[in-house]
């Protein structure tokens, strides 16, 4: 997986999702909880929209706490308008965007997290490439960046030859294991487990 590969990997599925949303798409409910389809737009856009600056002034008004950035900012700009945010979905400063610290790994899993938060939610087919999803499922798999406890647990993808673990076989398309490693509950209600508090 080389740079070059992440940021087409990036274009590609920020633009198809940019495709598929419509009219009657943008208030639907996503996979993140609470959030609607235009929470996670606003969420995954961020970067083309704030500039350094203003991403500093969110972080101190948060006091730090990313999350509580990340609702306030999915919250209010959440009621742009869908223009806006779907010119965002498709600008190359956001599919060249890094997370710090997180590299081009963290752009990727980024893009193609929250666009299954949309797809997934909505039964449509994933708009992330193949190969970025399995790239992500391998980033994934060891449970520990969602907090997941894998023990006993075997991964098969439905429609490919990826998987991982020992156990207890959960089958599933390669979007929706992506969904399931980023800790999501699937609208059917499958879910994996949560690392144990100690």
């Amino acid at each position: 997986m080389t740079e070059h590969d992440v940021r087409t990997w990036v274009a590609q599925t920020c633009e198809g999702l940019a495709d598929l949303l419509s009219d009657d798409t943008w208030d639907a409910p996503s996979l993140c909880a609470g959030w609607q389809v235009r929470h996670v737009v606003a969420h995954v856009t961020m970067p083309a929209r704030l500039t350094p600056a203003q991403f500093g002034a969110e972080m101190a008004a948060a006091r730090g706490d990313f999350g509580v950035l990340s609702d306030t900012v999915a919250a209010r700009d959440a009621a742009l308008p869908p223009a806006e945010l779907l010119a965002a979905l498709r600008s190359p400063q956001l599919h060249d965007w890094q997370p710090p610290g997180g590299g081009a790994a963290g752009a990727l899993n980024h893009a193609v997290v929250h666009s299954l938060d949309v797809t997934v939610a909505l039964g449509a087919p994933p708009t992330a490439p193949a190969p970025a999803l399995t790239a992500v499922l391998d980033q994934l798999a060891d449970g520990t960046v969602f907090g997941l406890d894998l023990t006993g647990v075997q991964l098969e993808a439905t429609d490919g030859n990826w998987g991982s673990g020992e156990g207890d076989v959960v089958r599933a398309d390669s979007g929706e294991l992506v969904a399931l490693l980023a800790g999501r509950t699937l609208p059917d209600g499958r879910a994996l487990p949560r690392v144990s508090a100690r």
